[in-house]
């Protein structure tokens, strides 16, 4: 009864789609475990303002949970890309629950200042960074357990859908630390966090895919040198995602200043969503963009109408304005974070996948902590209409990081894993398959022969998963 075509090859044997080879449980999991980290930013400072009553100490704080992030995030990228994923999230996510719950009794206790700034940066620096584990994880899931085939478009649409998870949950985490420290308390969101921290970054910890990101016991971990992370290709996408952490930041502290002085102080959050659904939108979309359509030219036109929107949004001078400004950024932001952690996962040395991820991650979250900060002072100080043109700055750092790439990375490695966005190209070594028509290959000059597309293949399974090639 058996039919000639069941002694396949593992690629075949494996489910189809990337859902089925993670497990139906996993998006979930993975999508309500990345809130914690993107709430611990402004959870914190709403409830240090509100328990000690000054916004300077706040805004410090906020600075400090970001030094925590940008100091510990990339060493515990490194400790999962050496000795797993598994036992690296779950000693973070205890230490970092009971971190957030230490926050919520400290804030309010006779302890010195000094005292919150610990716990703020023992909370930064435990926050499990989900977001970078989970692509690491499905990039591994890809290129090891699907049909070479399908993985150009599931690369391409898992680093969209990732990245509009991420985005979802900056957006809208603060969202959630508004309506829980309104309606109950200041301190409720930092013991939602540690619940949340708890529940769903423990079940991200335990879930079966962590096996495919931990590295085998057979041999020892092969591993890129630690100098290959200052390459000016990693440290360009390190510094656009700092960009995107300074526009998160200084859009949603600017734009709560406007609204609380012209008394829509409530209505932040909503206003700071609308931004979440162009974004969202556009991220989830990222597949239907051209081939032809490079992550550089990506980059570099997102980014663009990123920074008109925010010169649309100083301008603005009321609610109308300022909801269209939001709108055109949230169009402008979703695919700059995709090309982002797409260049992310495209240019990590080998072995260090979790290790570069968590320093884009860590880039992200620095700048919204320290442009929190800053946005607040300069609200203060020089008024609510200045601090609205800091976002314009912050877009325009992502811009010139934009350009950097442009005009400084573009070896030929970059053309190969640009085509088709995040190791598209290098997927594809069996020829054109049904997601990369023939005719538009053989129109493209620059691109790499299909003998050598096969061998960046096999030389990328060899440097993910060594054992299954002995």
């Amino acid at each position: 009864m058996s039919t000639p075509h069941l002694p396949a090859t593992d690629a075949q044997q494996a489910p189809a789609t990337l859902r089925g080879v993670a497990g139906a449980a996993y998006f979930p999991i993975a999508f309500i475990a990345r809130f914690p980290f993107a709430m611990m930013v402004v959870g914190t400072l709403t409830l240090v303002v509100s328990a000690r009553e000054s916004i300077a100490l706040g805004g410090v704080n906020s600075a400090v949970v970001g030094l925590g992030s940008a100091l510990i995030g990339p060493l515990l990228g490194a400790a999962a890309d050496r000795i797993g994923q598994r036992r690296v999230i779950l000693a973070a996510g205890i230490v970092n629950s009971l971190a957030l719950l230490a926050m919520a009794a400290v804030a309010f206790s006779p302890l010195p200042d000094a005292a919150v700034l610990a716990v703020g940066f023992v909370i930064g620096a435990t926050s499990p960074q989900i977001g970078p584990f989970s692509r690491s994880r499905l990039v591994q899931l890809i290129l090891t357990r699907l049909p070479s085939a399908r993985r150009a478009k599931s690369l391409n649409g898992t680093m969209g859908y990732e990245s509009a998870a991420d985005e979802t949950a900056f957006v809208f985490g603060p969202v959630v630390v508004g309506l829980l420290a309104t309606t109950l308390s200041p301190a409720a969101p930092m013991i939602g966090a540690a619940v949340l921290t708890l529940v769903f970054v423990t079940a991200f910890a335990l879930h079966p895919t962590a096996k495919v990101a931990a590295p085998t016991t057979e041999e020892p971990v092969t591993q890129a040198p630690a100098r290959e992370l200052r390459a000016l290709g990693v440290l360009v996408v390190v510094a656009g995602a700092l960009g995107v952490g300074l526009f998160f930041g200084t859009v949603l502290t600017s734009l709560t200043a406007f609204l609380a002085e012209t008394g829509h102080g409530d209505s932040a959050g909503l206003v700071y969503g609308v931004m979440g659904i162009g974004s969202t939108i556009l991220a989830l979309s990222i597949t239907l963009f051209p081939e032809r359509f490079r992550l550089r030219a990506r980059w570099l036109v997102f980014s663009s109408l990123m920074l008109a929107a925010m010169i649309a949004f100083g301008l603005s001078g009321g609610l109308a304005g300022i909801i269209g400004a939001m709108a055109v950024a949230g169009i402008g932001i979703g695919p700059t974070v995709v090309t982002l952690f797409s260049l992310a996962a495209a240019r990590s040395p080998q072995g260090r996948s979790a290790t570069v991820m968590t320093m884009v991650g860590s880039a992200t979250i620095v700048g919204q902590s320290g442009a929190s900060a800053l946005t607040g002072a300069v609200a203060e100080s020089a008024g609510v209409q200045a601090s609205m043109w800091l976002p314009m700055g912050a877009a325009g750092l992502v811009v010139i990081a934009a350009l950097l790439n442009a005009l400084a990375c573009q070896e030929p490695v970059q053309d190969f894993t640009e085509d088709g966005a995040t190791l598209a190209s290098s997927t594809t070594g069996s020829g054109p398959s049904e997601d990369t028509p023939s005719e538009s290959t053989a129109s493209q000059g620059s691109e790499l022969s299909v003998a050598d597309e096969e061998l960046l293949e096999e030389a990328r399974l060899l440097a993910e998963r060594p054992s299954e090639h002995l």
